[in-house]
């Protein structure tokens, strides 16, 4: 079994947008644990509201790919259109971040509340660049 961590962030209609994302979620893998979500503030693009962020534990037969595809069919069911600002608002952005161990995304070094997040539902994870 795949041990995997989904960042989930909105900030469109987000507490609507983050309850159907988790609910998806749960419907399509086996949920472990979830983190706190908490709103922050926006990066790049800051004429726009605040997000609300947060991760999922999960395991999974699935593989890397098949996660991400999964993660994207979700956004579009959710409404997600990737048109526009790529730091712009959105109803629902979902990221696999850690996979077995090993960071995904970089954006976990660049953002404080990502690696909040991680913590909260993998207390032993260590950050580093060549995890895994």
């Amino acid at each position: 079994m795949n041990r995997a961590v989904i960042a989930i962030g909105s900030n469109i209609n987000p507490q609507e947008n983050v309850t159907d994302a988790l609910n998806y979620i749960t419907k399509s893998f086996s949920l472990v644990k979830k983190s706190r979500f908490i709103y922050t503030e926006p990066l790049g693009f800051k004429n726009q509201p605040n997000f609300l962020n947060g991760a999922v534990l999960i395991e999974t037969a699935s593989g890397e790919t098949d996660i991400i595809t999964k993660l994207k069919e979700i956004e579009q069911n959710l409404g997600r259109e990737r048109k526009g600002r790529k730091d712009g608002p959105r109803r629902i952005d979902l990221d696999l971040v850690v996979y077995n161990g090993r960071i995904i995304d970089n954006d976990v070094f660049e953002r404080d509340f990502l690696r909040q997040s991680i913590r909260q539902v993998l207390p032993d994870f260590t950050f580093h660049r060549e995890n895994g």
